[in-house]
């Protein structure tokens, strides 16, 4: 199956308290960037992977994002909402669109940014026939304090100043067959991190596919405003 015969889902529900006050009135997959809205970027991306039906969970300033995209029609997608009349955590909101899902999907988180190559990780999805694969990428940072090491005694007998960490971390973004979601219990607060512990603990077939594209999360007013630099940018100049 290849993503044309894919269906998205886009995690839409949050309330973006970090990013207040921009989002007392906007919702963040709607904060612009450059001259298109965040999730735009995103259904854009999933369309170009040959996405034709996305289903849009939302909640907080629902109508913001229902008015813009409508039925997706101008976006050559297919677009369906389910509302949620609070919010249930990433696995709780994915569990309310499971009427709508009977085959393998793309679930994605609408406040960041992708440029990978989809179908690769399609594939790899469908070579390992994992239930799920969650798509990582590699990521590197420097500890704010340094780490003094002791002895059992109290004795000094190291000092890391400001030491780097690097792994994998999650970007939001994941491959999944329906069956996934009979880990993830009806109406309740259920974050995305709980729901593959218990498919892992039950011995599923639970992947990481490490991408090496474009991955950009608009976490905070920090971010969101490098963010907005970066792509103001790529608009080039005005002459």
């Amino acid at each position: 199956m290849g993503p044309s015969n894919l269906k998205a889902v886009i995690l839409a529900g949050g309330l973006g308290t970090r990013l207040r006050p921009y989002t007392l009135f906007v919702p963040k997959p709607m904060l612009p960037l450059a001259e298109k809205p965040l999730l735009q970027y995103t259904i854009e991306w999933l369309r170009d992977h040959g996405v034709k039906e996305i289903v849009i969970s939302v909640s907080y300033l629902r109508k913001s994002i229902e008015d813009y995209f409508d039925d997706g029609r101008e976006y050559d997608v297919k677009i369906t909402y389910c509302r949620l009349a609070h919010p249930l955590g990433t696995a709780g909101q994915l569990k309310t669109t499971q009427k709508h899902l009977d085959s393998r999907f793309v679930c994605i988180y609408g406040d960041s940014v992708y440029n990978f190559d989809l179908s690769d990780t399609i594939s790899f999805h469908q070579k390992n026939r994992a239930l799920a694969t969650i798509v990582l990428k590699r990521y590197k940072t420097s500890m704010k304090y340094g780490f003094i090491d002791t002895g059992p005694n109290g004795e000094v007998k190291g000092w890391r100043e400001k030491p780097e960490m690097e792994g994998l971390i999650n970007i939001g973004c994941y491959v999944m067959e329906p069956e996934f979601l009979n880990y993830i219990p009806e109406k309740q607060m259920y974050g995305m991190d709980m729901a593959f512990k218990k498919a892992v603990e039950a011995g599923e077939r639970v992947y990481g596919y490490e991408t090496t594209g474009e991955f950009i999360d608009i976490g905070d007013m920090e971010s969101y405003e490098e963010s907005n630099r970066l792509f103001t940018s790529r608009l080039g100049k005005v002459l």
